[in-house]
């Protein structure tokens, strides 16, 4: 009699059958989690595969504990007291109908604004309205449609961290029992005879099968539980041939020894098994490197302003920061960690972390987190909790930053994989036919050893990998880019378009003179308060000039992108910035780079620069001249176009007195021409066309400048080696093509001989992972040496 499965989970119903809606359920938690897809017109659910849920367990008042705010509070990323955010690790995501329905929370609860999966760590981002729900009521949410997350009160972290060590375990029962099998196969490897080998053969026999079970059904399950899945939602993945293999070996060394036909391929069996599974521990172990290197070894190379205990500013890298350190943030900058309002207006837009654009007021004493951005004025703040580096990475390569750009070779690989297993499976099919009409003892093993032989694991690994090591290289080197996408990217680049202010020039030289009616002390204090706020490269330069002035505290700060800053304290009115701000009036009589003071609506006078260019511009646009578009687009005057003419090669074009609007309307009329366009800028005021061009480097000379549209970030003392940069992506995507025919060529010859019966499954098996390994091998030894040869 068969079994009646549950439409949900797929467990048997024998015991307890209900029927709702004309289908069958085995508990009323599965007909409740049915119910709650039917409501939200979510049952399409059921359409990625058969019986795709999981079973809900009895959670009444599991997590009544979620209710002590306390306990909640450390679960959290992010609570700005109407929106929170909690990542959560939650071990039942196995398939993509698990991915479909957890990033559609919102429709099961409107509450909920987001929810984002990531499906290699088992995690999920939810973020919700904290005024109308809670934490708990979201846990138990995700419990009632059978996706418990594991939550530990010891150490929060312990979910997120979870080590899983049953690899380890699958590896060494495959490797005990594939040597305690060889032990026993000896005297027929070498066909002892004697009675004393002859009375207990068919014990080994036995003793060899039974050592089999846990190889087969234990330490090779994840290959047949792959396969089924794969099977089941009609997907024919590279997992299916491997449990073929190992069934087919399997069943017929069972039927040899039950029947006593022989001693079977139980030593083919386990050492298949075994070798398979050590292939995928040499793997995962460099992957886990590889992935450690990128997230804890390369910093942002961004600093934040400290404030000493003697009130003095302070210029430090992000990852020094510790807790109860004085930090102050300016307009635009990025707040790197959570930390304590203590003085100043502060204004944070949290779409970095959110993804929505509204400024939230906070008064001294509320919490900031990491991730906000402070949009008026100047703010002090104390740190809370040190840096978190993957916490940054995270925000940053958030989905809502994202420009859509998808791997050319995630493509190929993708359609090679798809199309592998029906190419094996049918050169497989047609190689034992043959040698089952011309030699019926080869025609098992020929059928074992094509399944297993053929991989396209090796084709599969050699894009992540080669790109993933280029990643570490570029930030051992300062160049820290998004994600391995924007090596690809990189390498297509056609066109460099160079932002002037801050990018070709550093403030860091630059000498400065004033023109007009003297400032007195208060006017001048005035002033320098006012520049605190700012980022801007020029505000920067002239805030540093203006030593041993009173800072006060200013109140009425505004800064116009593009233009100026004004502001109001007491009796003053201060604008400054572009003449046409200042004075409504274009200034055509200045060459120079200057910066116009008005105060109650009088022009006092201006500041005028003499930009110093960084050492090597000349080199470097020399070096690029002969392979790229090069452009240079400004916001000042045309004071240096012929310094720049004389300077630059011939055919540079450049373009001033462009607005931040123009700057991106020049990206997009480049790219409408077809053209692969690079942007280097100081992420002020180029964020718009940092966000269009193809790839966005934000230049960084300590400040805290973060713009979430760029695609890298390059300390400005590697600024000269953009060029080098550009030409090991190119070669980093060689790389990758010549990985790609090395295994190609060794699939070629391992089908080869597998076919015309010349290797045996055990010697297959072996040779499989060492492939994938190989070409681990070949790309990271490749990529460190191109790495080495970055100056």
């Amino acid at each position: 009699m068969k079994s009646t499965q549950c439409y949900h989970c797929g467990d048997s119903c024998d015991d307890d059958l209900i029927i709702f809606d004309e289908k069958n359920f085995c508990c009323n938690g599965c007909k409740t989690v049915y119910e709650i897809f039917s409501e939200n017109d979510l049952t399409c659910y059921y359409n990625f595969q058969d019986n795709p849920g999981a079973i809900p367990t009895e959670i009444q008042g599991k997590y009544d504990f979620l209710d002590n705010c306390e306990i909640a509070e450390k679960l959290l990323d992010f609570n700005d007291g109407n929106m929170q955010i909690a990542t959560l690790y939650i071990p039942h995501i196995h398939c993509s109908s698990c991915v479909w329905v957890l990033e559609n929370l919102h429709k099961l609860n409107p509450k909920v604004s987001s929810s984002q999966v990531d499906f290699p760590k088992k995690k999920v981002r939810v973020t919700y309205n904290s005024d109308t729900t809670s934490l708990k009521e979201i846990v138990l949410l995700l419990s009632s449609i059978g996706y418990e997350p594991y939550i530990s009160l010891e150490d929060y972290e312990a979910g997120k961290k979870n080590v899983d060590r049953s690899l380890i375990y699958k590896l060494g029962i495959a490797g005990f029992a594939f040597g305690n099998v060889m032990f026993l196969s000896f005297p027929e490897y070498f066909e002892v005879d004697g009675f004393w080998i002859e009375k207990y053969k068919n014990i080994f026999r036995w003793l060899m099968f039974f050592f089999s079970l846990p190889v087969v059904f234990y330490a090779g399950q994840d290959y047949f539980i792959s396969a089924f899945k794969g099977l089941r939602s009609k997907i024919l993945n590279i997992d299916v041939p491997i449990a073929l293999g190992i069934s087919v070996l399997f069943i017929r060394s069972s039927a040899e020894i039950i029947f006593d036909l022989g001693t079977g391929f139980f030593d083919s069996l386990t050492g298949l098994v075994f070798f398979l599974l050590l292939g995928r521990f040499f793997q995962q172990k460099t992957y886990n490197f590889l992935s450690f290197e990128r997230d804890y070894k390369s910093y942002f190379p961004i600093a934040v302003t400290r404030i000493s205990a003697n009130n003095k500013e302070e210029n430090v890298p992000i990852y020094d920061i510790v807790k109860g350190d004085r930090l102050l943030i300016r307009n635009q900058e990025l707040i790197p960690v959570d930390g304590i309002l203590i003085n100043g207006k502060a204004e944070i837009d949290y779409s970095f972390v959110t993804g929505e654009a509204e400024a939230v007021a906070k008064k001294s004493g509320d919490k900031l987190f990491a991730g906000g951005k402070q949009l008026s004025g100047v703010i002090e703040m104390e740190v809370l909790s040190s840096v978190s580096q993957s916490y940054l990475t995270q925000l940053w390569s958030n989905d809502v930053f994202n420009k859509n750009n998808k791997s050319h070779f995630k493509t190929i690989t993708d359609t090679i994989s798809k199309n592998f297993t029906i190419v094996v499976l049918s050169v497989a099919f047609l190689s034992t036919a043959y040698w089952l009409f011309f030699d019926a003892s080869k025609a098992l093993n020929v059928f074992t050893a094509v399944l297993i032989i053929a991989c396209p694991c090796a084709i599969a690994l050699a894009a992540p990998f080669t790109l993933g090591n280029m990643l570490r290289i570029f930030g051992k080197q300062k160049f820290y880019l998004k994600n391995a996408t924007v090596v690809e990217q990189l390498a297509a680049i056609d066109t460099i378009i160079f932002d002037k202010t801050g990018t070709l020039t550093t403030h860091k030289e630059n000498t400065i003179s004033y023109e007009g009616a003297e400032l007195n002390q208060q006017e001048k204090s005035v002033l320098k308060s006012s520049l605190r706020a700012s980022n801007h490269p020029l505000s920067r330069t002239l805030y540093n000039s203006l030593e041993d002035l009173e800072t006060l505290a200013i109140t009425d700060y505004k800064e116009i992108v593009g233009k100026g800053i004004e502001v109001t304290y007491k009796d003053f009115q201060l604008k400054l910035g572009s003449s046409s701000f200042v004075i409504n009036n274009e200034d055509k009589s200045s060459v120079d780079t200057a910066v116009y003071i008005s105060i109650n609506n009088v022009y006092k006078g201006k500041y005028t620069f003499k930009n110093s260019y960084r050492k090597g511009v000349k080199t470097l646009f020399n070096a690029l001249k002969s392979n790229f578009k090069l452009a240079v687009v400004s916001g000042d005057n045309e004071g240096e176009r012929i310094y720049l003419e004389e300077s630059l090669p011939k055919g540079t074009n450049l373009l001033f007195n462009q607005k931040p609007e123009d700057k991106l309307t020049v990206v997009a009329n480049l790219q409408n021409d077809h053209k692969k366009v690079l942007m280097i800028g100081d992420g002020l005021n180029d964020a718009g066309a940092l966000a269009q061009s193809d790839v966005g480097i934000a230049l960084s000379e300590n400040i805290n400048v973060f713009s979430p549209a760029c695609d890298g970030i390059l300390d400005a003392s590697k600024f000269n080696e953009i060029g080098s940069y550009i030409n090991a992506s190119k070669k980093a995507i060689k790389i990758i093509k010549y990985s790609f025919i090395l295994s190609l060529c060794y699939n070629v010859v391992g089908l080869y001989f597998a076919v015309t019966g010349q290797l045996v499954p055990v010697m297959a098996a072996i040779l499989m992972p060492l492939s994938s390994i190989s070409i681990v091998v070949f790309t990271t030894i490749s990529t460190n040496l191109l790495g080495n040869k970055i100056k």
